[in-house]
Formats: C-alpha cells, structure tokens, sequence
C-alpha cells in the first residue's frame, strides 16, 4: 500500500480514539502536555531542560501540537535577545487535562511508586482531593463498570 493511501485512510479514521492518538499518542507528545497543563512550561528551552528531550523530536512534537490546535504560538522576547515563540495551550489543549489526570489517577492506582504519588489533584477553591470519573448529564458519577460504549448509529435509532 502506497504512503499516500496510508496517510488517506489515517484522515478518514471514524474512531475517536484513533484520531486523538494520531496527535498525542506518543511519550513525548503526553509528556509535553504534562508540562504544559501541570507545570505551566511555555518555553522551548524550557520542555526541553525538563523533558531531557532531543530538540530535533521536540520541534517535531511542538509542531504537530500547534498543528492540530492543541497548542499555540506566541512570540516573546527578551531584552537584547531575538524574538522567540512560546507555546500555550488553546481550548483543545486545556481539555487535554482531563485525559492527563486520568493517565495520571491511573498510575497512582496500579503503578504506584512506594513513597506515593508525587503530585496531588485537588480542587483550587477548597483544596479538597479531586479523581477523575464517569459523570451522567445529570451530574451524578456512574460507576466505571456501569459504562458502555456503543455505536454511535446504534445510539441514534434508540
């Protein structure tokens, strides 16, 4: 099968799923995120000095990102320095949160390190510990066991 057919058929996935892990399905890509959602990093230098990452992947991640509207630039500059760009989550990139809590409530649960997790998720406004979890339209939590998914044909001639 030709590159191109490959790349075609990739764009016209129907699975949420596989589309969303197309842009940040790999380490490198979450862990960008992690910094930036959790760890407020804008700066190039920045995700790189954290990550220990080669700056070669990390241009290539960083585009991708800014590529799909998971994050955007922004040029700064310092005194007597060139114009660089930072990057910042857009609306897309913020939901990402969500997803980076749960991965993160995932590896506390069944990846635990003996001296316990090294970062809490707590409410802003009252600091009391928050997990992630199933949640109906009308605000209730649904047990994760409780949750199917179904097609969403399926769904729509119910």
């Amino acid at each position: 099968m030709a590159a191109a057919e490959i790349t075609r058929r990739k764009r016209e996935e129907t699975c949420s799923i596989a589309r969303a892990v197309e842009i940040v399905g790999d380490r490198w890509s979450l862990l960008i995120l992690r910094e930036a959602a959790m760890r407020d990093a804008t700066r190039f230098a920045d995700f790189r000095a954290r990550l220990g990452i080669a700056p070669d992947i990390l241009v290539n991640r960083l585009g991708t990102l800014v590529d799909a509207g998971v994050m955007e630039k922004k040029p700064y500059q310092e005194p007597g320095a060139r114009t660089r760009d930072s990057y910042h989550l857009t609306p897309a990139g913020e939901q990402l949160r969500l997803i980076l809590a749960a991965l993160q409530q995932w590896g506390d649960d069944n990846r635990p390190l003996a001296s316990g997790p090294t970062v809490l998720r707590s409410s802003a406004d009252k600091g009391r510990p928050v997990r992630v979890a199933f949640v109906d339209d009308t605000g209730a939590e649904v047990s994760p066991d409780n949750v199917r998914f179904t097609s969403a044909k399926t769904s729509a001639q119910a």
